[in-house]
């Protein structure tokens, strides 16, 4: 049974440490490199690839909604809390996972790898989290639509190159 959602001034604090954490944790391979290495920029480019500054928007905005539904599950009093929190700390080893081993490693059919194990730990984190507080469920619901979308992404660029 989920909880309703209702958040108050107490909760501030909170809040807006999930949400510092979980944009440190998933910015911080960026840091090893990213799409201005000139290997990225010598690869043929899907149809579908995004302009570049748009990454720059929507990552920051999907790990804040992801901090935000950390913190509502974190606090719930729920039997489930610590299997969705176990999940989604596994499907954020795998977001962190993704940078280097793309861009550092250069491996695109590996990050392929890594990105379906990122959804396949993804989708169960947001039915876990949905179960604990249906608005923290809802809360992941783009950043799966997102990965699902950099998986195709990957795997266009992997098909080109």
């Amino acid at each position: 049974m989920t909880t309703a959602v209702s958040l108050d001034r107490d909760d501030i604090p909170g809040v807006l440490a999930a949400v510092v954490l979980v944009n440190l944790v998933g910015s911080a391979p960026a840091a090893l490199g990213g799409p201005g290495s000139a290997w990225f920029q010598s690869l043929a480019k899907p149809v579908i690839y995004p302009p570049p500054w748009l990454f720059g928007v929507v990552w920051p905005l999907l790990f804040t909604l992801l901090g935000v539904a950390l913190y509502l599950v974190w606090r719930a009093d729920h039997p489930s809390r610590r299997l969705a929190l176990g999940l989604f700390v596994a499907q954020m080893a795998f977001n962190v996972a993704w940078t280097p081993v793309f861009f550092r490693a250069q491996n695109l059919a590996l990050a392929l790898g890594v990105i379906g194990g990122l959804l396949v730990l993804a989708v169960p984190t947001a039915v876990a989290f949905g179960r604990i507080e249906r608005t923290a469920g809802l809360l992941v619901v783009p950043y799966l639509l997102w990965v699902a979308f950099a998986a195709v992404l990957n795997y266009r660029f992997l098909a080109l190159n």
